[in-house]
């Protein structure tokens, strides 16, 4: 069996063709019961509300940390833009230990 290269890469895939048709259907329903689910269960919207936040609360700490030209990554070039990144993590990763032992 052979697959339709199409398939394989969504960018070039063509709109309709049967396959994508199906994974767009299947995309749809997957979306649909999650937002059911979510307007259904309280502990749900509360857990995402949870994650919600801390994810603001990094992102504030990421400004507070790397303060220089407003928290913006200054360098087009990707493997310094990478490295902006772990050094930023490990930064994080320290505070949250820092934290963990002080509490």
């Amino acid at each position: 069996m052979t697959v339709d290269p199409r398939v394989m890469e969504p960018e070039t895939c063509d709109a309709s063709h049967p396959t994508y048709a199906a994974m767009l259907e299947v995309g749809r329903a997957q979306k649909t019961i999650f937002v059911a689910r979510y307007l259904r269960l309280r502990d749900l919207q509360r857990e995402i509300e949870e994650g919600l936040n801390v994810m603001e609360s990094s992102n504030g700490a990421n400004s507070v940390i790397a303060y220089g030209k407003g928290g913006e990554i200054a360098s087009n070039r990707r493997d310094e833009q990478e490295m902006f990144v772990l050094c930023l993590r490990i930064v994080q990763s320290a505070l949250v230990y820092v934290n963990t032992i002080i509490i």
